[in-house]
């Protein structure tokens, strides 16, 4: 755990050198349907991986969240489920 800790450390000061190193960059237009605006080339590229990173967790948290209500079930209650999707199939 601490190493992962370590990681996201890492990664977040490199992506801080990244903003500050390019603060000045051009202005870049985004235009998604009705909406025009401009903004820093930098605020795009940051924007995008938070998106990616906050779309990451989402599916992430129901994928955990899925497993920890089907560890619930009983052992016969699984093997009935896994019987059922083999059946499916």
């Amino acid at each position: 755990m601490q190493v992962l800790m370590w990681v996201v450390f890492l990664i977040a000061l490199g992506i801080a050198i990244f903003a500050v190193q390019n603060s000045n960059a051009a202005l870049v237009t985004i235009r998604f349907l009705f909406w025009k605006f401009e903004t820093s080339l930098i605020y795009t590229i940051l924007g995008s991986f938070g998106l990616g990173i906050l779309l990451t967790l989402l599916f992430w948290i129901s994928r955990i969240l899925r497993a920890s209500f089907q560890t619930k079930k009983s052992p016969h209650e699984i093997s009935k489920d896994n019987e059922r999707k083999l059946q499916k199939t």
